[in-house]
Protein backbone atom coordinates (compact mmCIF):
# COMPACT_ATOMS: atom_id res chain seq x y z
CA UNK A 1 0.00 0.00 0.00
CA UNK A 2 1.22 3.51 -0.75
CA UNK A 3 2.77 5.38 2.15
CA UNK A 4 2.03 9.08 2.44
CA UNK A 5 3.88 11.64 4.53
CA UNK A 6 2.20 13.04 7.63
CA UNK A 7 2.03 16.42 5.91
CA UNK A 8 0.29 14.95 2.85
CA UNK A 9 -2.24 13.09 4.97
CA UNK A 10 -2.88 16.11 7.20
CA UNK A 11 -3.48 18.32 4.15
CA UNK A 12 -5.93 15.74 2.75
CA UNK A 13 -7.83 15.82 6.07
CA UNK A 14 -7.89 19.63 6.19
CA UNK A 15 -9.07 19.80 2.55
CA UNK A 16 -11.61 16.95 3.01
CA UNK A 17 -10.02 15.43 -0.09
CA UNK A 18 -12.07 12.46 -1.33
CA UNK A 19 -9.21 11.41 -3.64
CA UNK A 20 -7.58 9.86 -0.56
CA UNK A 21 -10.65 7.92 0.59
CA UNK A 22 -9.76 4.26 1.01
CA UNK A 23 -6.04 5.02 0.73
CA UNK A 24 -5.78 5.90 4.41
CA UNK A 25 -7.96 6.69 7.41
CA UNK A 26 -7.42 9.09 10.25
CA UNK A 27 -8.38 8.73 13.87
CA UNK A 28 -9.13 11.45 16.38
CA UNK A 29 -7.53 10.50 19.69
CA UNK A 30 -9.78 12.71 21.84
CA UNK A 31 -13.04 11.08 20.68
CA UNK A 32 -11.86 7.61 19.66
CA UNK A 33 -13.35 7.81 16.16
CA UNK A 34 -11.75 7.10 12.79
CA UNK A 35 -12.81 8.79 9.56
CA UNK A 36 -12.25 9.01 5.84
CA UNK A 37 -10.06 11.92 4.73
CA UNK A 38 -13.14 13.46 3.09
CA UNK A 39 -15.18 13.54 6.33
CA UNK A 40 -16.98 16.86 6.79
CA UNK A 41 -16.88 16.67 10.58
CA UNK A 42 -14.96 19.38 12.40
CA UNK A 43 -11.26 19.18 11.57
CA UNK A 44 -9.37 17.90 14.62
CA UNK A 45 -6.26 19.51 16.02
CA UNK A 46 -3.25 18.12 14.27
CA UNK A 47 -1.78 16.76 17.52
CA UNK A 48 -4.96 14.67 18.02
CA UNK A 49 -4.88 13.07 14.56
CA UNK A 50 -3.38 9.64 14.00
CA UNK A 51 -3.24 7.89 10.61
CA UNK A 52 -3.97 4.33 9.54
CA UNK A 53 -3.39 2.70 6.18
CA UNK A 54 -6.30 0.28 6.67
CA UNK A 55 -9.60 0.27 8.48
CA UNK A 56 -8.50 -2.84 10.37
CA UNK A 57 -5.54 -0.95 11.86
CA UNK A 58 -7.90 1.75 13.14
CA UNK A 59 -10.28 -0.77 14.71
CA UNK A 60 -7.37 -2.72 16.22
CA UNK A 61 -6.09 0.52 17.77
CA UNK A 62 -9.46 0.91 19.52
CA UNK A 63 -11.15 3.46 17.27
CA UNK A 64 -14.79 3.18 16.22
CA UNK A 65 -16.16 4.28 12.81
CA UNK A 66 -17.46 7.81 12.38
CA UNK A 67 -21.25 7.94 12.11
CA UNK A 68 -21.06 10.81 9.65
CA UNK A 69 -18.67 9.58 6.94
CA UNK A 70 -19.15 5.83 7.58
CA UNK A 71 -15.57 4.69 6.82
CA UNK A 72 -16.59 1.04 7.24
CA UNK A 73 -18.51 1.43 3.97
CA UNK A 74 -15.38 2.48 2.10
CA UNK A 75 -15.63 1.47 -1.53
CA UNK A 76 -19.12 2.87 -1.85
CA UNK A 77 -20.24 6.42 -1.37
CA UNK A 78 -21.51 6.70 2.21
CA UNK A 79 -24.45 8.90 1.23
CA UNK A 80 -25.56 6.71 -1.65
CA UNK A 81 -25.02 3.55 0.39
CA UNK A 82 -27.06 4.70 3.40
CA UNK A 83 -29.83 6.21 1.30
CA UNK A 84 -30.10 3.02 -0.77
CA UNK A 85 -30.17 0.86 2.38
CA UNK A 86 -32.91 3.04 3.88
CA UNK A 87 -34.92 2.89 0.64
CA UNK A 88 -34.67 -0.92 0.54
CA UNK A 89 -35.76 -1.17 4.18
CA UNK A 90 -38.80 1.00 3.44
CA UNK A 91 -39.63 -1.04 0.33
CA UNK A 92 -39.41 -4.27 2.33
CA UNK A 93 -41.02 -3.21 5.63
CA UNK A 94 -43.44 -0.35 4.80
CA UNK A 95 -46.26 -2.15 6.63
CA UNK A 96 -44.30 -2.99 9.78
CA UNK A 97 -43.78 0.36 11.47
CA UNK A 98 -41.94 -0.88 14.59
CA UNK A 99 -39.64 -3.23 12.67
CA UNK A 100 -38.92 -0.54 10.07
CA UNK A 101 -37.94 2.00 12.73
CA UNK A 102 -35.69 -0.56 14.47
CA UNK A 103 -33.97 -1.46 11.18
CA UNK A 104 -33.47 2.21 10.24
CA UNK A 105 -31.89 2.82 13.66
CA UNK A 106 -29.36 0.08 12.90
CA UNK A 107 -27.99 2.24 10.07
CA UNK A 108 -26.23 4.18 12.81
CA UNK A 109 -27.15 7.75 11.88
CA UNK A 110 -29.62 10.23 13.31
CA UNK A 111 -33.04 10.68 11.72
CA UNK A 112 -32.16 14.18 10.58
CA UNK A 113 -28.90 13.02 8.97
CA UNK A 114 -30.68 10.14 7.26
CA UNK A 115 -33.36 12.53 6.00
CA UNK A 116 -30.69 14.86 4.60
CA UNK A 117 -28.78 12.14 2.74
CA UNK A 118 -32.01 10.52 1.51
CA UNK A 119 -33.21 13.88 0.16
CA UNK A 120 -29.81 14.44 -1.48
CA UNK A 121 -29.97 11.09 -3.31
CA UNK A 122 -33.69 10.79 -4.11
CA UNK A 123 -34.92 14.39 -4.07
CA UNK A 124 -37.50 13.83 -1.31
CA UNK A 125 -37.47 13.11 2.41
CA UNK A 126 -37.86 9.48 3.53
CA UNK A 127 -41.25 10.26 5.07
CA UNK A 128 -42.64 11.30 1.68
CA UNK A 129 -41.13 8.22 0.01
CA UNK A 130 -42.67 5.95 2.65
CA UNK A 131 -46.03 7.69 2.25
CA UNK A 132 -45.92 7.12 -1.53
CA UNK A 133 -45.18 3.39 -1.05
CA UNK A 134 -48.05 3.06 1.41
CA UNK A 135 -50.40 4.95 -0.91
CA UNK A 136 -49.48 2.74 -3.90
CA UNK A 137 -49.93 -0.46 -1.89
CA UNK A 138 -53.25 0.72 -0.46
CA UNK A 139 -54.52 1.60 -3.95
CA UNK A 140 -53.46 -1.81 -5.28
CA UNK A 141 -55.21 -3.64 -2.46
CA UNK A 142 -58.36 -1.51 -2.66
CA UNK A 143 -58.66 -1.88 -6.44
CA UNK A 144 -57.73 -5.54 -6.79
CA UNK A 145 -59.22 -7.18 -3.69
CA UNK A 146 -62.27 -7.13 -1.47
CA UNK A 147 -60.12 -7.02 1.66
CA UNK A 148 -61.87 -4.99 4.36
CA UNK A 149 -60.55 -1.43 4.56
CA UNK A 150 -59.44 -1.92 8.17
CA UNK A 151 -57.27 -4.85 7.04
CA UNK A 152 -55.81 -2.76 4.20
CA UNK A 153 -54.95 -0.09 6.78
CA UNK A 154 -53.23 -2.65 9.02
CA UNK A 155 -51.35 -4.22 6.10
CA UNK A 156 -49.70 -0.93 5.17
CA UNK A 157 -48.77 -0.02 8.73
CA UNK A 158 -51.68 1.90 10.25
CA UNK A 159 -52.94 0.97 13.72
CA UNK A 160 -56.04 3.13 13.42
CA UNK A 161 -58.68 3.31 10.71
CA UNK A 162 -59.14 7.04 11.31
CA UNK A 163 -55.44 7.69 10.72
CA UNK A 164 -55.56 5.60 7.54
CA UNK A 165 -58.62 7.49 6.23
CA UNK A 166 -56.95 10.85 6.96
CA UNK A 167 -53.71 9.70 5.29
CA UNK A 168 -55.45 8.26 2.23
CA UNK A 169 -57.68 11.30 1.72
CA UNK A 170 -54.66 13.61 1.97
CA UNK A 171 -52.60 11.50 -0.46
CA UNK A 172 -55.24 10.41 -2.98
CA UNK A 173 -57.81 13.19 -2.62
CA UNK A 174 -60.64 10.76 -1.87
CA UNK A 175 -61.62 8.25 0.79
CA UNK A 176 -60.56 4.60 0.55
CA UNK A 177 -64.18 3.51 0.08
CA UNK A 178 -64.80 5.97 -2.78
CA UNK A 179 -61.51 4.97 -4.39
CA UNK A 180 -62.54 1.31 -4.25
CA UNK A 181 -65.97 2.03 -5.75
CA UNK A 182 -64.48 4.18 -8.54
CA UNK A 183 -61.79 1.64 -9.41
CA UNK A 184 -64.35 -1.21 -9.53
CA UNK A 185 -66.68 0.84 -11.77
CA UNK A 186 -63.82 1.66 -14.17
CA UNK A 187 -63.02 -2.05 -14.56
CA UNK A 188 -66.64 -3.00 -15.22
Amino acid sequence: MTEFSDDTMWQAVVDCDSAYDGKFFYGVKTVGVYCRPSCRSKTPRRKNAVYFMTEEEAVHAGFRPCKRCRPELCGQAPVAGLAAQAKKLMDDHYGERTLLMAELKKLGVTQSHLAAIFRQKYGMPPTRYLASIREQQAKKMLAATDTPIIDVAAAIGFASLAAFYAFFKKQAGTTPHRFRVQSKSQVA
